[in-house]
């Protein structure tokens, strides 16, 4: 996808930089949580484009690696991550044959990326395949429903008068239902734990009316985004977000059937 190679990430003209002010901290907060002081262990961070959320998970104490397929988007990565001081591993991959040996990881984090993956049920295997039995996989994605459709594709891609995305970024028949992804966790001996929405702080009409003045040209993203604040919430019609254990046993369950 062209916006991940060519946009800037880090800085405030930029789409992707209210993945940092709005979508950042409401996601990292839940995790934290979900993660039950778990630190100092290694984390795994599928799809990180320039590394806005891989620095938030190093923060947490983690060895972080992240792996994604733009290397133009890795080279943003480890170019901030080396000018904050941080040592994080970035690799050139993608999350349906991730480089590294079974059991590798104590958390896996894959977030804002199942709906971008060419193959969604690959991709989760693989995930669960790297993680050690009890680690944890975090993640968020956009549901495939009517209102992700108007909100997704609709408000934020497709109708100029408020859209802040190019309308390439996102496909809705690539959305995934939470139970379908429920599904494909069981399936790869993920055992699902929870899934909780995620929506904008302020009234849809008011978030309307954020987007139609950076619509304008009276915002730039800096001003949209400072304004532009998620919130965890038990609505997941449109986006939501979750975590899943890896099963210690799942040779055993295997044989019996399960």
């Amino acid at each position: 996808m062209a916006i991940f190679d060519r946009d800037p990430w880090w800085q405030p003209r930029s789409a992707l930089y209210m993945l940092k002010t709005a979508l950042n901290p409401v996601r990292i907060n839940y995790f934290r949580e979900r993660l039950h002081g778990r630190q100092g262990g290694t984390a795994l961070e599928v799809g990180c484009g320039g590394g806005i959320l891989s620095e938030e998970i190093a923060a947490l104490g983690f060895t972080t690696t992240g792996i994604d397929p733009s290397a133009a988007a890795l080279q943003v990565a480890a170019d901030h991550a080396k000018a904050g001081g941080l040592s994080i591993g970035y690799l050139q991959a993608v999350g349906e044959n991730l480089p590294f040996p079974d059991n590798s990881f104590d958390v896996a984090f894959c977030c804002d990326v199942l709906e971008h993956v060419q193959d969604q049920t690959r991709t989760v295997a693989e995930i669960a395949r790297v993680l050690k039995p009890g680690g944890i996989f975090c993640y968020d994605t956009i549901n495939r429903t009517l209102a992700s459709w108007l909100v997704a594709i609709g408000v934020l891609q497709k109708w100029k008068r408020w859209a802040v995305m190019p309308p390439e970024l996102h496909t809705w028949n690539k959305f995934i239902k939470p139970e379908e992804l429920k599904m494909l966790l069981e399936k790869s001996h993920l055992g699902w734990r929870e899934h909780r929405g995620i929506k904008p702080a302020t009234s849809p009409i008011r978030t309307l009316s954020y987007l139609r003045r950076r619509a304008r040209g009276e915002w730039n993203y800096k001003d949209l985004a400072l304004r532009l604040q998620l919130i965890e919430g038990r609505c997941t019609k449109v986006m939501y977000m979750g975590y899943a254990v890896k099963d210690t046993m799942p040779l055993r369950l295997e044989r019996k059937g399960v």
